[in-house]
């Protein structure tokens, strides 16, 4: 795969879009979940896509229910619940695998570019965030307990 802007993924709402349709636009991707302890930063990534979106800014929600079970429900229940509990309207999309063998294409991509913490690849646990600029290029991977809103800095320099 040459760039994040060759890869396929399924709208939470079961249509097929190419990440192109984001390109020159500033990218938060993080894998989400329902059940987490960190799950209250919904808001803050919807506070970031209000804040930005009109500055070419967009957060970028993928489901995964590899930890601990914490993304239990359908694509609807998952769509139900951040509708309902945090107003989120940023892009979400259906749950995906973000490890093992299973793991999806942009996650693959996302890994091999930006290593984790002590140089690992693998995704250690939900609400992981990787910042990607208007050119496509992987900026940096934030660890879950990085709030949404201490990036506020990292994406005013990208837009």
């Amino acid at each position: 795969m040459k760039n994040i802007y060759d890869i396929e993924v399924e709208t939470i709402d079961g249509k097929k879009i190419s990440i192109n349709e984001y390109k020159n636009k500033v990218l938060l991707i993080v894998n989400v979940a329902s059940k987490c302890g960190f799950t209250s930063q919904y808001e803050g990534l919807e506070k970031l896509y209000d804040k930005y979106k009109n500055k070419d800014f967009v957060v970028l929600g993928f489901p995964c229910n590899q930890f601990m079970n914490q993304e239990p429900g359908t694509n609807e229940e998952i769509k139900e619940f951040c509708s309902l509990t945090y107003d989120v309207s940023f892009p979400m999309f259906s749950k995906i695998d973000v490890n093992g063998d299973e793991t999806h294409p942009l996650y693959k991509f996302l890994k091999s570019e930006a290593s984790g913490f002590l140089g690992t690849e693998a995704i250690k646990w939900n609400f992981t965030k990787f910042l990607i600029d208007k050119n496509g290029n992987i900026i940096n991977r934030y660890s879950p307990s990085t709030t949404p809103k201490s990036l506020e800095d990292d994406i005013e320099k990208l837009l």
